[in-house]
């Protein structure tokens, strides 16, 4: 499997992949948008399994044994070394909490390092929802600066098959990782949206 390499480009995303002793660019997402005056900010659809940052975030379930969706796909695409780490965490401390974050290598994947958050389910606003979603981008955030991490990409917490709102979960999530850019002047973030609903849905709200 060829390594692959993020550039950006003229609001375009293209990607490198070497195979051999060659190599050749492909036009992988559509779009980018950067917010005015929030650089730091990306947001794009996209597999999050191809994206050379850091460290990618996983949305993961308690169990930390991976699952469907991007818990599945990121567990296929890093191969064993990321359950072997989801084990050992599993043998500390018996998995992970609703909007905790944990840490494991990123096996094969060209992220350095899996942040396994585990999103809320919705239950109609009645579980505190949506304190637990923004702890699980603060708490990933925090992770990510622990282990030295300058850039971080995020999919899009909760909005599967959990059933979290996407206008609501988009909203949390921007409002969130404004707050702690403030803080943190050196992290860069990338919103990885699956769906173009998620990626209108994200675009919009960075624009208010």
């Amino acid at each position: 499997m060829g390594q692959c390499e993020v550039v950006f480009i003229n609001l375009c995303i293209f990607v490198c992949l070497a195979y051999g002793d060659g190599f050749f660019l492909e036009v992988y997402f559509d779009e980018i948008y950067n917010e005015k005056n929030m650089d730091r900010i990306k947001i794009f659809k996209g597999d999050i399994t191809k994206i050379e940052v850091d460290a990618i975030v996983n949305a993961a379930n308690t169990s930390l044994l991976g699952g469907g969706g991007v818990d599945g796909a990121i567990h296929r695409a890093g191969g064993i070394k990321i359950l072997e780490g989801c084990k050992k965490i599993i043998a500390e401390q018996g998995g992970c909490e609703v909007g905790e974050a944990v840490v494991t290598t990123a096996g094969q994947l060209p992220a350095k390092f899996v942040i396994h958050t585990v999103g809320p389910i919705w239950y109609g606003g009645n579980d505190d929802e949506k304190v637990k979603l923004k702890n699980c981008y603060t708490n990933s955030l925090l992770r990510a600066k622990e282990f030295n991490c300058k850039s971080i990409a995020f999919p899009n917490i909760s909005t599967g098959i959990y059933c979290f709102p996407k206008d609501l979960a988009a909203k949390i999530s921007v409002e969130t990782i404004k707050n702690h850019l403030k803080e943190d002047t050196e992290i860069e973030v990338i919103l990885v949206c699956y769906d173009d609903e998620n990626y209108q849905i994200l675009k919009k709200e960075m624009e208010n």
